[in-house]
């Protein structure tokens, strides 16, 4: 070891230099408390003796300028000192020193304290190295682990969280989040909104958020329901996670046009209702299990319906807010949670006023679980629209064309109607008249398949007994179908991302229909308002010629093209 030695005693100094190297150290000497701070610069011992009376600079004074140019590296110093008091050692202590050796020099003592320091200093060195490898490979996993939460918030998050009628807060407790909220605009128009809670936080409980997440978009932009979308969930999570991992959820469709909700909640913290202008509070609980839970076969999809007008809103969270703890280890609780809804807050800062509440109750206390807020408003489907066309416009698909046949055997066992909706919500927008798109195609589709092919009249519908053998003969028909086909057209052109074109086409190998004379009849019925009822029966001609810029049947009826055009205009 390398050893300063500083005492301004030459006798002294000659003394420790003896016994020093008698071991086998290097020593450095220094006459004064000066030069052993030079001395330290320079050689960068690896212990001091130091004496505390010193001419120039005391011991006490250099031991505590020798610490601070030391920094984070262990440099031991013994004080020598004939002082026996115990204060006198104790402010030797205090200056920075690390033990003390008191005169006359005891050589056995001595080397028992460098020994002891040189092991210190050893481990401290150990210490160091494995401190410096942790926070590489600490720096090494934020680094990956941002990159992968980049990839994660790409896909959980490619949704409509951004639309005019969702207000959210999501604050994680590390860089991933347990807590996962999706939204996702409905093809036929109306909203999917997913809140999960996964079981923990962080990285394990954000890996089961991927599946989750591409399940619930993919599914609802192929036109499936919230139910059938919550069942793959189930399942997938059932198969991926293990034993004691679930994710709690509550899920939420919402439809605009007929003003209401169905909700699916299990697991979660009950959720309120607000309408009425803010009059009246309904809360909802969970009914079912969480996700993951339960297998297929026993897993409950059922959903409560509930009316909202214009401007109600739906108040959902995670348990990481009614469980949020301030400094004396309280928790929020729902009691101060519906006190605030209690209030008669305006509905409009009412989600501000939730958030507010939290932060103040838990202030500087560190967070023990991901929190999740979110408020969902019940609004104009046109004012939804509207938005996301003003965000999506400069984004248009260039031109396309798809054909697509389908024969005898997949209609009978596959419903083409998911596929060919997601090929037209990757037009950015079109998704904006998702809505509109599926009536039309789900319209047209079922003319070809139930009148085209299976040659089924709709006059079985008059009565509530003919609409169930309508469709009772329609799964006979369809279960003996072994012939035929029917081919969808899909075309879409654009001008420089201004104004386009979507055309559909759908042929059925059936014998068709006299088209124009449905046509006349339903003109007729309409101008004489003789058989309202009657108007949207039939091949549904005046529905969806209201919907679409053009409608032509052609040849013998068993072919139809349908043109929308963007942006849409007010047929007169």
């Amino acid at each position: 070891m390398k050893i300063l030695i500083a005492d301004d005693n030459p006798v002294d100094r000659l003394l420790l230099s003896k016994i020093v190297s008698k071991e086998g150290h290097h020593v450095i000497e220094a006459k004064n408390g000066k030069e052993a701070i030079e001395y330290f610069l320079q050689e960068s011992p690896d212990i001091i003796l130091l004496d505390v009376i010193m001419p120039l600079l005391n011991g006490k004074d250099a031991a505590k300028e020798i610490k601070r140019l030391a920094g984070e590296e262990l440099v031991p110093i013994i004080f020598l000192t004939s002082l026996v008091d115990a204060q006198s050692l104790a402010d030797c202590l205090e200056a920075g020193g690390d033990d003390f050796l008191t005169k006359p020099y005891n050589h056995i003592i001595l080397k028992a304290k460098i020994d002891a320091f040189v092991r210190m200093r050893n481990m401290h060195g150990i210490l160091q190295k494995q401190r410096d490898t942790i926070v590489e490979h600490n720096q090494h996993m934020l680094r990956e682990q941002h990159v992968a939460k980049t990839v994660f918030d790409n896909v959980a998050h490619s949704g409509c969280l951004d639309a005019e009628n969702i207000k959210y807060m999501l604050s994680p407790l590390a860089v991933f989040n347990g807590d996962v909220l999706l939204a996702a605009r409905k093809p036929a128009g109306g909203m999917h909104v997913l809140l999960g809670d996964f079981t923990g936080h962080g990285l394990p409980a954000a890996i089961g958020a991927m599946p989750v997440a591409e399940i619930f978009y993919g599914m609802t932009a192929k036109g499936f329901g919230l139910q059938m979308i919550l069942r793959e969930i189930n399942t997938k999570l059932k198969k991926i996670l293990p034993v004691g991992f679930f994710c709690c959820a509550a899920a939420v469709s919402l439809n605009f046009s007929e003003r209401s909700m169905s909700v699916w909640m299990g697991g979660v913290p009950d959720c309120y209702l607000l309408t009425n202008k803010g009059s009246h509070l309904e809360s909802i609980q969970s009914q079912h299990l969480p996700l993951g839970v339960l297998k297929t076969e026993q897993f409950n999809d059922d959903m409560t319906e509930h009316s909202m007008d214009i401007e109600d809103r739906f108040f959902m969270w995670s348990d990481g807010i009614v469980e949020a703890r301030n400094s004396q280890g309280e928790m929020f609780g729902e009691e101060r949670l519906r006190s605030i809804f209690s209030n008669d807050i305006d509905p409009n800062v009412l989600f501000d006023a939730v958030q507010k509440s939290i932060n103040e109750f838990v202030g500087e206390t560190e967070k023990d679980d991901d929190t999740t807020l979110v408020e969902l408003k019940m609004v104009d489907d046109e004012a939804v629209d509207q938005a996301v066309s003003s965000r999506r416009s400069s984004s248009v698909a260039s031109d396309w064309k798809i054909d697509y046949e389908l024969g005898a055997d997949s209609l009978r066992n596959f419903n083409p109607l998911p596929l060919v909706m997601h090929i037209m919500m990757e037009v950015p927008i079109l998704r904006v008249m998702g809505g509109q798109l599926f009536t039309v195609v789900s319209e047209l589709f079922s003319n070809a398949l139930e009148h085209g092919l299976l040659t089924l009249d709709s006059a079985m519908k008059s009565t509530p007994a003919g609409f169930a053998e309508f469709y009772a003969v329609r799964e006979q028909r369809l279960t003996a179908l072994q012939s035929g086909f029917i081919k969808i057209q899909m075309q879409h052109t654009s001008k420089n991302g201004r104004t386009g074109i979507f055309k559909l086409s759908i042929e059925d190998s059936g014998e068709g229909f006299n088209y124009k004379k449905v046509s006349h009849e339903k003109a007729l019925e309409i101008a004489d308002n003789t058989s309202e009822k009657n108007i949207y029966s039939g091949r549904g001609l005046p529905l969806i010629n209201a919907l679409c810029h053009s409608l032509e049947y052609v040849g013998c009826g068993n072919k139809v093209v349908a043109e929308i055009h963007w942006p849409q205009k007010n047929k007169v």
